[in-house]
């Protein structure tokens, strides 16, 4: 008999009420800034796209109002949110605790795959080399953002852990193996 799965956490209601209202142009400045940080701390999670370093991703979580447009750019990425589809070879869709969970390998991309919570459209090469690469690269957005804010990075990490308590969401890597 298998396991019962955990449930996916869905985003806050008022974090995805706000995105509704807030000026895309600074969020998707401030996360191109970010993901360059994590480029240069991490050269090789673009270097392992290999054909798809130019390719255009297009990350969907389903329970917030936008998408995020992901273009590597050769290990200069930018990113760029819209509240339209947004172009680019793949699109990974998803509940943003599924996305986040994938990225700090928490959640095993198959089973989310097969279990329908996680829908790969267009290039299926494409997504595949974006998750083994972001798989190598074994990130921590909450510790990547810690060392971004520099002489904030204790309050950082308060405000990340008091969040992921709040809403159930992955937002640091777990130290223990995958929980879905």
């Amino acid at each position: 008999m298998s396991e019962p799965q955990i449930p996916i956490p869905h985003c806050p209601a008022p974090l995805a009420a706000a995105l509704r209202v807030l000026p895309l142009a600074p969020l998707s400045l401030s996360l191109t800034m970010f993901s360059r940080k994590i480029a240069r701390n991490n050269p090789g999670l673009f270097q392992r796209l290999g054909a798809y370093a130019r390719a255009d991703f297009v990350l969907d979580p389903v329970d917030l109002p936008i998408v995020l447009c992901l273009s590597p750019n050769d290990g200069r990425p930018k990113v760029t949110l819209t509240r339209g589809r947004g172009d680019g070879v793949a699109r990974i869709s998803g509940p943003l605790a599924a996305l986040l969970g994938l990225v700090h390998g928490a959640f095993d991309g198959d089973a989310l795959f097969f279990s329908r919570d996680l829908v790969v459209e267009g290039d299926t090469g494409a997504a595949l080399a974006l998750r083994n690469a972001v798989d190598d690269a074994e990130l921590d957005l909450a510790q990547e953002a810690a060392a971004f804010a520099g002489p904030f990075s204790r309050p950082v990490q308060q405000l990340v852990a008091l969040a992921e308590r709040q809403t159930g969401l992955c937002l640091t890597r777990p130290e223990d193996a995958t929980i879905w």
